[in-house]
């Protein structure tokens, strides 16, 4: 589901004034600034404003905020399970409930303007497929851009991504002249690590190299 205008319902807990937007200007007294009553797109403070009068809409159903993620709202009892994860203003549900999960959506429509965007199938850079089995997660446009851009599409694949003799020459080499490309690959394939677990060991020894990688890096 998406929020429309979700920055527009946070209330504010302190003073912030404005100047007096164009074609909205009082013309008695065109340089007043103006109070804010709400929270409004630009302010830093809207974000948590935001998600503050959210989480108070969401707790009041029973839902409790997961300590690991404050994103994320779990209601469990021995007939219900329900899952709702919260991305800004996009609103991801799930349950084994779906009369429960309508319930939710109208409560939630009563506090905020809600669309309904159907069937979940991409979030984030992740592509959810629905099976018989359950959902299926992948990254496959992921992992396609991700070559792309570091113009590896046509590289073979290998089975093993970092080898014992590969590791021993970790520390060889001069370090190049701008680490920023690695950088921003090594953060790149952190993400793919979610649903590519394979990955995660050359993922991090690679990280330890962050700050002075070579050319065997």
């Amino acid at each position: 589901m998406d929020v429309h205008n979700a920055f527009l319902h946070g209330d504010l807990s302190e003073t912030v004034f404005m100047l007096q937007p164009p074609g909205f200007k009082d013309s008695s007294k065109p340089h007043h600034a103006r109070r804010l009553k709400k929270a409004i797109y630009g302010l830093k403070q809207a974000p948590r404003a935001w998600f503050t009068v959210l989480t108070a809409a969401i707790t009041q159903l029973n839902f409790l905020q997961s300590k690991a993620d404050p994103s994320l709202f779990i209601y469990s009892t021995k007939a219900h399970k329900c899952y709702l994860l919260v991305y800004v203003d996009d609103l991801v549900i799930t349950g084994n409930n779906p009369t429960f999960i309508d319930t939710v959506i109208r409560h939630l429509s009563n506090w905020f303007h809600l669309k309904d965007l159907g069937n979940l199938h991409f979030f984030l850079g992740v592509e959810v497929i629905q099976t018989h089995a359950g959902l299926f997660l992948t990254q496959h446009k992921y992992i396609h851009d991700l070559l792309s851009h570091t113009n590896m599409v046509g590289a073979k694949d290998v089975s093993t991504p970092l080898s014992i003799s590969q590791s021993l020459l970790l520390q060889d080499s001069t370090a190049p002249t701008d680490c920023s490309q690695f950088r921003s690959i090594i953060g790149s394939l952190q993400y793919l690590s979610f649903t590519r677990p394979d990955i995660c060991f050359v993922v991090n020894k690679l990280s330890q190299f962050m700050h002075r990688p070579s050319q065997n890096h």
